[in-house]
């Protein structure tokens, strides 16, 4: 096997390793730093919405960080808990677990365990096609929503109170209710905005100290240094603690228990990572392999399950903050990784000085980077159908959570194609003076039918739901024609498959036309779509005669065939191999 093979079953993160710059160490030990800063709360404080304790959540963090910048094909993406799933966790295991803590334990790990197999199993069978169902519509539309969602859920923190509640519109509604309550704590306020006025700023000029670290730095040490732990919502301490199997006590009864959610956070884990990490991709013109993230992901799941951890998938907030503190590769995740645990044992108690409002001005900087209102525009200028999709899975992302919401949009989008093909558009071809080739007369105006000829194009598949319409468009341009025509030439190129349904409406118009003592004549058909009238039993009907290389092969054979009977009408000939525009 040579070299460039075995490199192919190189794990990612090893392939990276081999082949690292120097120039992207700073960068990377960088980033590494500033999203430790927010992989610590988010950890615990989603281990919390799922019912476990707050070490669950770093362990969901540490281990997960570390597989996937082993396998994981995106350079940058950062996983751990998620706000979709801590919900959908906590309504699985809780019910089961009877209120013991080490029972819910175990069963989040089960949990994660089966969700890992499950996206494992999708990516050796690549599965991963799925996110080619993820159009750039969808993808900005769900990354708006999400930002927003994300935005929202942060501004209690920002304003020093806090709100339960389920959903965008019942977090708004909270919102205003606590304002309006008098829970606003001015000092808080002041922390958020500053700290959130330090990372725009230094930001927009581009300094090389990134302004995450400087305001988490910074409100750290103010807090600490004016002793206002006890007057301002801090992140507070960190648990301690190493990451280590905790499955005691499970039985089969549980796994038959946890199929069902299993499945659906696995789709909802997938689903999410993959949006973000395509999106990503795009951004830093690289490619990544769906069914590789998805059976990455599931490595990671199977990993943090037997080591204490629930189920995760990509951050929406935590990866930008990656990205805009110039993570370039996986050692970000490592760096990561290892810092929490040097904080865990070394200074578990330093973050019980991060005010809880800097941390929100963190994130909300961060989703804000998400949103796309240049993207949207530019599709509603380009494409009112895509500006459709990308609107449709913005709102079900925020009205119905985040797999409701894409699978909303995906279904809009096989409407639209679907109506796409059935309604395709369909054009009369002729001559337009002074150009080459056949041209669309509704395009032309000026453009001339050729005397005897109707040449139609079809542009799509032909199948059971558009054959109907391609047989009635093609008698209508005939009547439109009026008498005298002899010849009927499809251009068929764009035609790239046909199914049975299709080819009985085609033998239905050919016999309508063969009644009208018209010939069909089928121009620069492809051969796998000849190969289906063959099968089909078509070859005595479609004698090779009827078929043509090119539209202008087949308009020289007929107009050759007419001359005779065309008195005082002479055509500039083209050559066989021109093709009509």
């Amino acid at each position: 096997m040579t070299a460039k093979r075995m490199r192919r079953w190189l794990p990612a993160g090893v392939e990276t390793a081999l082949h690292y710059q120097r120039a992207d160490l700073l960068p990377d030990l960088r980033a590494g730093l500033v999203v430790t800063a927010l992989l610590i709360p988010a950890g615990m404080g989603y281990a919390q919405v799922a019912g476990l304790p707050p070490q669950s959540g770093l362990y969901a963090t540490i281990v997960p960080l570390l597989a996937y910048a082993l396998l994981g094909p995106s350079r940058i993406l950062v996983l751990g808990p998620d706000s979709a799933l801590a919900p959908i966790i906590a309504a699985a295991i809780l019910p089961l677990a009877l209120g013991d803590d080490a029972r819910a334990i175990a069963l989040a790990g089960l949990l994660a365990i089966m969700v890992g197999a499950i996206l494992l199993l999708g990516g050796v069978l690549r599965l991963g096609f799925v996110t080619d169902l993820l159009s750039k519509p969808i993808r900005v539309g769900y990354l708006n929503a999400v930002a927003l969602i994300v935005i929202i859920s942060q501004v209690p923190k920002l304003l020093g109170f806090s709100i339960e509640s389920g959903s965008p519109f019942g977090d708004v509604v909270a919102i205003v209710e606590g304002i309006a309550a008098g829970e606003v704590q001015p000092l808080a306020v002041a922390f958020g905005v500053v700290s959130l006025a330090v990372i725009l700023v230094l930001t927009w000029l581009r300094s090389p100290v990134p302004g995450v670290l400087v305001a988490v730095v910074g409100a750290t040490a103010l807090t600490a240094i004016l002793g206002l732990a006890d007057v301002l919502p801090v992140v507070g301490a960190l648990p301690q603690g190493l990451p280590a199997p905790a499955l005691g006590g499970l039985e089969w009864a549980d796994v038959a228990a946890l199929a069902l959610p299993a499945a659906g956070i696995a789709l909802v884990a997938f689903t999410d990572t993959a949006v973000l990490s395509r999106t990503l991709a795009a951004r830093r013109g690289e490619t990544v392999s769906g069914s590789q993230e998805m059976a990455a992901i599931g490595a990671a799941n199977v990993a943090t399950g037997f080591l204490g951890g629930f189920p995760i998938s990509a951050s929406a907030s935590r990866t930008p903050v990656a990205e805009q503190a110039g993570a370039r590769t996986q050692l970000t995740g490592v760096v990561g990784a290892v810092l929490i645990l040097a904080f865990m044992l070394l200074v578990p108690g330093l973050t019980g000085f991060l005010p809880s409002a800097t941390l929100a001005a963190v994130v909300i900087a961060a989703a804000a980077r998400l949103i796309d209102v240049h993207g949207f525009r530019r599709l509603v200028r380009m494409d009112r159908v895509d500006a459709f999709l990308s609107l449709a899975s913005f709102l079900g992302v925020l009205v119905f959570g985040v797999l409701a919401g894409i699978a909303v949009a995906i279904g809009l989008s096989l409407l639209a194609f679907v109506n796409q093909a059935w309604r395709p558009y369909r054009a009369e071809l002729g001559r337009v003076k002074g150009l080459r080739g056949y041209h669309d007369l509704s395009r032309y105006p000026d453009g001339e039918r050729i005397p005897g000829l109707v040449i139609v194009r079809f542009d799509a598949p032909l199948f059971f739901a558009n054959g109907g319409i391609f047989e009635d468009f093609v008698r209508s341009r005939v009547k439109a024609a009026g008498p005298g025509i002899r010849t009927v030439i499809l251009a068929a190129e764009p035609i790239t498959d046909i199914d049975t349904t299709a080819i009985d409406e085609l033998v239905e118009l050919d016999d309508w036309l063969a009644s009208r003592d018209i010939r069909l004549v089928l121009a620069e058909m492809k051969d796998p779509v000849v190969d289906v009238l063959r099968d089909y039993g078509l070859t005595k009907r479609f004698t090779p005669d009827r078929f043509a290389p090119t539209v202008g092969a087949a308009v020289d054979d007929v107009t050759g065939r007419l001359r005779g009977d065309i008195e005082g009408t002479k055509w500039e000939e083209e050559p066989d191999d021109e093709r009509d525009e």
